[in-house]
């Protein structure tokens, strides 16, 4: 019996399901093939039960939702799709990356529109990831940040270092073990600062323990974030603006090795230092002691050396001062040796002419006395008065009666003062 139609204020009642009908039939008509369409999984809701996953894809503009739709991957579909996006991109289907899927679009009266996802290609989603990488990189330098963190200087033995990433992993076991059991017995200060690796919540976890390590940054002389291998999805997270940025604006040196050889992530390229693996990791630090070991034995063995050429040199410098002191002595001796047998050849010629110096001069002395003889006197026609055979030199010193006898150069004269 056909059911009887429905009217209310002149206009026709429908029921949900007609509608449903209605508008299933329209998108039928109007959606007959299958389309490409990119979107960003926001969660994946796989359930192992029934191995079907119903994905929630969004299109976003900035940080706004400008479109939402809910997806359907039947299980059959769900394996071979797998498959191949792990064979190229290295990682699963996951939350958190732009995909381009081949879709139909179907509508359901009792589960409402979906899209009904046939295939994805593996490729564009890497293509999406490059981009994003360039726009990061791009972002940084515009900023003036690119190689801020490279600008920092390493401290020249770094110690005590910071260490992001999970306990369980083989890469933080690698790190821990190659640094404390090196074999030049270096002794390292490891403390960790546990996080998630990869994913999008590994950018929120990683950035937190940044925020942690920062508050503390005096005990600490640099930073690591180490992590195992992974394909290129799994290290999406490390071209996250986020993340790099606080990771170029750090104020301690980061060192990275996440695990992989090719693709370097853009933490890694402003990273103060970027290794391949933690194992490589470690020996940077080792090596760094190392180098300052070999460094220091350099200047011990430099220094001893400096100090035996200085010592030899004084040695020869006292040498040459001693030889050329007896040399100069040798000189002095052969010269007082000549001025003494100069002297030995001059004594005689002197002593003669001091002989007949004095000769002369004993010569000349007696002429002057012979001269000055009163017998000379008198041939000269002089005479001397005598009192009492004194000479007289005053007339005051006679008186009346005085016999004077006045002495002649031949004879003499008697008088009498009157």
């Amino acid at each position: 019996m056909e059911k009887q139609e429905e009217y209310f204020n002149d206009r026709r009642v429908y029921t949900l399901s007609q509608v449903g009908k209605s508008l299933e039939t329209v998108i039928a008509k109007n959606y007959k093939g299958a389309y490409y369409i990119k979107a960003e999984i926001i969660k994946l809701n796989y359930y192992p039960r029934n191995g079907h996953c119903y994905p929630e894809l969004v299109e976003k503009e900035g940080d706004s939702i400008k479109a939402q739709m809910r997806a359907v991957i039947w299980s059959s579909n769900l394996e071979p799709i797998n498959e191949r996006f792990r064979a190229i991109t290295g990682e699963p289907l996951k939350e958190g990356i732009t995909i381009l899927c081949l879709a139909t679009i179907e509508y359901s009266g009792k589960y409402g529109l979906a899209l009904h996802i046939q295939d994805i290609e593996p490729t564009y989603t890497l293509g999406e990831l490059a981009k994003n990488k360039v726009q990061t990189i791009n972002r940084l330098k515009k900023e003036g940040l690119f190689d801020a963190n490279k600008e920092l200087q390493m401290p020249l033995l770094p110690k005590r270092i910071a260490v992001i990433s999970i306990e369980t992993s083989k890469g933080y076991s690698d790190f821990t073990i190659t640094l404390n059991q090196n074999e030049y017995g270096y002794k390292f200060s490891l403390v960790l600062f546990p996080s998630l690796l990869q994913g999008d919540k590994a950018v929120h976890t990683m950035k937190n323990q940044l925020d942690e390590i920062e508050k503390q940054k005096d005990k600490f002389d640099c930073v690591v974030i180490i992590r195992g291998g992974g394909g290129d999805v799994g290290l999406s997270c490390y071209d996250n603006y986020e993340l790099a940025r606080r990771v170029a604006e750090f104020p301690l040196p980061i060192v990275s090795g996440i695990g992989h050889s090719t693709n370097v992530t853009v933490v890694e390229m402003v990273s103060h230092e970027t290794k391949i693996t933690p194992t490589e990791v470690a020996y940077y630090f080792i090596q760094r002691f190392r180098n300052f070991d070999e460094r220091l034995q350099q200047w011990q063995q430099a220094l001893a050396q400096y100090a035996r050429n200085l010592l030899k040199d004084e040695r020869m410098r006292l040498l040459q001062v001693e030889s050329r002191r007896q040399q100069l002595a040798q000189m002095v001796l052969v010269n007082k040796r000549r001025d003494v047998e100069n002297l030995q050849q001059l004594l005689p010629l002197l002593s003669r002419q001091l002989l007949n110096r004095e000769k002369e001069k004993v010569a000349r002395m007696e002429n002057s006395v012979a001269l000055l003889h009163p017998r000379n006197i008198l041939k000269r026609g002089f005479s001397v008065t005598l009192l009492n055979g004194k000479p007289v030199t005053k007339a005051t010193e006679l008186k009346a009666g005085d016999e004077l006898v006045t002495q002649l150069h031949e004879g003499e004269v008697k008088s009498r003062v009157e």
